[in-house]
């Protein structure tokens, strides 16, 4: 084996981490203070300090074929969106598949990581862990941290006037488990992200009144897609992301607000954001426009003031006798383990080069797996930050300079600003953040060669789903299985759904949407310059 690696945290960002170092002939040691793998997937009916947490009820918002390991399908009879139960099954499944459990230190807590005296020389890390309330200390030549982000709750009751006179209960979303004891209360959620909108609509079957507090909206989108397909199998395209980055931004942000309210009006549902051509990540929920429709749910603008049984609300609104708060205000991101020095700059902000690699690190020999946000699922993802980071510790890969890292890091900023609204989210584009990755390592997939060497192939990989299969086509850690799977992932899309005969499965036609899309304009013209 070549360089030791410490691994800290074995949710799917510790797990693709070990494979990576297995593939690339370093030795991992894997760190879990909890005793099972899966991170934040794995569900436990109570909050563990220092571990993320899930409610009973919380499904992927990815769809299998799209969140899947590269080069491990999910079975062909998994739901298309899984519950969390079917999703730990699965990582389970790619553990022991991969051999990976062997290289992981489980109830083992990690409170140190620090720069050896010669690390100018060495690169090596000393990394404290406490098991059994003992303590050790070992050296690693390498540290990939992969904690997560959805850890350390991120609570602004500072934001709130009055709060601390309400005598209702308040707590934050990590809180919250099933919606048992809330039966008959009056419920006020804060936050209009995924995990507000569920415990909202989950609520809404049990509890008096539910009520939601935005303070600047979120376009919503569902599962179900066009003509009933997985949302991400059409909206995750390389075709659509070219035009969504190469035409004039006014035709853009229109076509990007069209496919957001294609399903209802966010306007009569209070939902329209501020600023509604930001690319900000969308909420996914099936159920809320119809608890909006049925009265069950109502959405109100931000909150001016608590009284002790009340909520004011900007508008002049009240909510009156309410029994509980519940923040879904997110998630701060921290490393308490390491010297924030290291990973920190620029206002207090984490600043990684590619969200992987502190630039002003004297030597590559630490990276962050999981830390960035996008519309594509975070498995691939992962997995594709773990092969390049890992490669860069080996020495097969190298980084730019500081100053080109950190020119990278602030030309980034301006795109997040543009796209997202802040230069400081996590959030990303999908598709062109993992072809920037894969072809550091060689494994971008080359379009117009295949066009001409395989062309069914790449119909599917330009015009279809953008599947992590693409990403072990070619290059380092190539998958003899891709092609194949890349052209199957339809027929696994549809299998689960097929559970009563009512004819041939039917897929969908790649082109006709675009063809659709492109047709109409032409005709309308044609007709208009006919008539005059």
């Amino acid at each position: 084996m070549g360089k030791r690696v410490a691994i800290i945290g074995a949710g799917v960002s510790g797990l693709a981490s070990i494979r990576s170092c297995l593939e690339e002939g370093l030795e991992p040691t894997c760190f879990e203070r909890s005793e099972d793998i899966g991170g934040l997937w794995k569900f436990s009916d109570h909050t563990e300090e220092g571990r993320a947490s899930i409610y009973q009820s919380v499904f992927t918002n990815s769809s299998k074929e799209m969140m899947c390991f590269p080069d491990f399908p999910y079975p062909d009879d998994f739901p298309n969106f899984m519950h969390n139960r079917k999703l730990q099954e699965y990582i389970t499944a790619f553990c022991k598949e991969k051999n990976l459990l062997k290289y992981i230190q489980f109830k083992t807590l990690v409170s140190g990581i620090n720069k050896r005296p010669d690390f100018s020389i060495t690169s090596q890390w000393d990394v404290t862990t406490e098991r059994n309330g003992k303590k050790e200390s070992a050296i690693f030549d390498a540290v990939l941290i992969c904690s997560g982000h959805h850890v350390y709750p991120h609570l602004p009751k500072e934001s709130f006037p009055g709060l601390k006179l309400f005598k209702g209960k308040c707590f934050h979303s990590r809180e919250y488990k099933e919606p048992g004891i809330f039966k008959g209360k009056r419920v006020l959620v804060l936050g209009l992200g995924n995990s507000g909108c569920d415990i909202a609509t989950e609520l809404s079957h049990t509890a008096e009144q539910v009520m939601i507090s935005s303070r600047s909206g979120s376009w919503v989108m569902s599962r179900v897609w066009d003509e009933g397909y997985p949302w991400d199998m059409l909206f995750i395209t390389r075709f659509e992301t070219f035009l969504k980055n190469n035409l004039p931004t006014a035709i853009s942000d229109w076509w990007y607000m069209k496919q957001m309210n294609a399903r209802f009006k966010h306007e009569n549902y209070g939902l329209m954001p501020l600023n509604r051509t930001l690319r900000k990540e969308p909420v996914f929920n099936d159920e809320l426009p119809a608890c909006i429709l049925c009265g069950i749910v109502s959405v109100k603008p931000n909150v001016r003031e608590f009284t002790e049984t009340s909520a004011i609300f900007e508008d002049g609104t009240v909510f009156e006798g309410i029994d509980c708060v519940i923040f879904a205000t997110g998630y701060s991101y921290d490393y308490p383990f390491i010297d924030e020095s290291i990973i920190k700059n620029k206002n207090n902000e984490v600043t990684l080069f590619k969200g992987i690699f502190p630039p002003k690190l004297e030597k590559p020999t630490m990276a962050v797996i999981g830390f960035v946000q996008s519309l594509g699922a975070t498995i691939p993802t992962v997995d594709l930050q773990a092969r390049w980071a890992v490669r860069v510790i080996k020495g097969t890969c190298t980084l730019p300079s500081v100053t080109d890292m950190m020119d990278d890091i602030d030309k980034k900023r301006g795109k997040k600003l543009k796209w997202f609204g802040t230069s400081e989210t996590v959030q990303t584009d999908y598709i062109t953040y993992m072809d920037e990755l894969a072809s550091f390592i060689g494994a971008k997939p080359h379009i117009p060669w295949l066009f001409l060497t395989d062309p069914k192939l790449a119909v599917e990989v330009f015009f279809g789903p953008c599947s992590p299969y693409q990403f072990r086509l070619v290059g380092p850690g190539k998958w003899p299985g891709a092609r194949n799977a890349i052209l199957t992932q339809w027929d696994r899309t549809l299998k689960p759904m097929k559970t009563r005969g009512v004819g041939k499965p039917q897929k969908p036609c790649l082109l006709c949407r675009w063809v659709r899309l492109f047709v109409l304009p032409v005709m309308f013209i044609a007709v208009f310059f006919a008539l005059i």
